[in-house]
């Protein structure tokens, strides 16, 4: 994404936010963001926002039209949107559920439409995006939209669109799993004894600080568990649990599965 490209945001809450404070960081200029959302939220100086798609400047045309509403009302938001439609505008939708033909049967076949699924940790730009374009999407285009959500996080590209949702269950929901597996390692904390308060500090930096530390490590994530476990130790005697036939992997299994099907069922 150079300077100098325009970029319409269509919808501006929390992850809206995050991609403007990241294109922002990465060097986009704020006068190349138009911003249409009718609850008027603040955005960074230079940054314009209207309340609708009428207020669009007729001399504003957009390199990204990035779709960032609720799945539920995409039908309704997108329409107006047709007319903005030209070979030089490839649109990026980072709503949960909606499908590239879902896209392509109101804004026309010849659109450029690139899927995302991002994750809540592009708050903190430690997110990861996978992405899935339509054959119609440029090879410009495919880096422009890599370059906007490279700007809170890793990137991804799949061919099939189908694998969207196993994406979803692995990490479009994993922040959810993560933040159970603190709650579900202070209470066990607490049922060992340790107060409310210790127990969560104990799980909640323990689960950061493992994060970071197999960010920050060239190995794979089996090396640092082994690397904690001592033959007969306290370690060793929690994964031999964990590890069980009816495990952790066994549990986490059914429920990104469960996930899966679940963003296949809202998908239609």
């Amino acid at each position: 994404m150079t300077k100098s490209e325009q970029i319409l945001l269509v919808g501006c809450g929390k992850m809206g936010g995050a991609l403007i404070e990241g294109w922002i960081g990465r060097g986009v200029m704020p006068s190349a963001i138009f911003v249409i959302d009718p609850m008027q939220p603040d955005v960074p100086t230079g940054v314009s926002i209207r309340d609708g798609f009428e207020a669009i400047p007729s001399a504003f045309e957009p390199t990204v039209v990035v779709l960032a509403v609720k799945p539920q009302v995409m039908d309704k938001v997108l329409v107006p949107y047709a007319d903005v439609v030209r070979s030089e505008t490839v649109f990026l939708s980072i709503a949960a559920g909606r499908t590239i033909a879902s896209f392509e049967a109101i804004l026309g076949g010849d659109a450029r439409i690139v899927r995302a699924m991002p994750n809540t940790p592009a708050a903190v730009g430690r997110g990861i995006t996978v992405l899935a374009g339509n054959a119609n999407v440029s090879g410009a285009q495919r880096e422009a939209c890599e370059s906007l959500m490279a700007a809170v996080g890793k990137v991804a590209w799949i061919d099939d669109e189908r694998l969207i949702d196993a994406v979803t269950g692995v990490s479009g929901s994993g922040p959810a799993y993560v933040f159970h597996l603190v709650e579900a390692m202070a209470a066990a904390g607490v049922t060992a004894g340790l107060a409310p308060a210790l127990a969560m500090q104990l799980a909640r930096e323990t689960v950061v600080g493992g994060g970071e530390l197999l960010g920050r490590s060239a190995e794979p994530a089996a090396a640092l568990r082994e690397n904690v476990t001592s033959p007969g130790g306290t370690t060793a005697a929690a994964l031999e649990v964990l590890m069980s036939e009816d495990g952790l992997t066994e549990l986490m299994t059914r429920a990104i599965l469960r996930a899966t099907e679940r963003s296949r069922e809202l998908a239609g």
